[in-house]
């Protein structure tokens, strides 16, 4: 099983805007990139109202689990007034599964929201990856994708990164 709803973006830009947020715990990855777990809690703290979640099929017309907001599309635009953020999420489960992501540059939307459910088409075009790729990440020598470059694998859900996040 492998779960995550999270931010990514370059470390140093997170912990910037998140510096005031009592919730956010901040894990960083490889190559200056660092994520933010986004569990319930922090979306409530972020934007004062807890995340809607879709309870249908994860399809293009709604490509995430937790509704986009209107307030944290355009929380997360404003950071991205200097360098680019992602929003991710994903769940599998013994294959099956989506991963859906979104990007935003220059205090609007650049890329996304991208979904893919069926996983039939190479590893880079994957939503993840195409996100990193926008966000400046390239791929390590031996390493399959942008996704095990910066160390997504690491860790199997978004809980999971939470102690790894406030032990940084």
């Amino acid at each position: 099983m492998y779960e995550i709803t999270a931010v990514i973006a370059e470390a140093g830009l997170l912990h910037e805007k998140t510096a005031s947020l009592e919730g956010a715990a901040i894990a960083v990855l490889r190559q200056g990139i660092a994520l933010l777990p986004m569990p319930d809690a922090l979306f409530t703290e972020m934007i004062d109202v807890l995340p809607e979640k879709f309870r249908g099929r994860i399809s293009a017309e709604n490509p995430f689990y937790r509704t986009m907001h209107p307030a944290l599309e355009s929380l997360l635009a404003g950071w991205s007034s200097e360098r680019p953020i992602a929003y991710v999420e994903a769940d599998f489960f013994g294959g099956d599964g989506y991963q859906s992501a979104v990007v935003w540059s220059g205090g609007r939307r650049h890329w996304g929201p991208v979904v893919d459910d069926k996983f039939d088409g190479p590893r880079g075009d994957w939503p993840i990856n195409g996100a990193l790729a926008r966000l400046g990440v390239q791929r390590d020598e031996g390493a399959s994708d942008l996704f095990d470059s910066v160390g997504l694998g690491r860790e199997r859900s978004t809980h999971d990164w939470l102690p790894q996040a406030h032990t940084a």
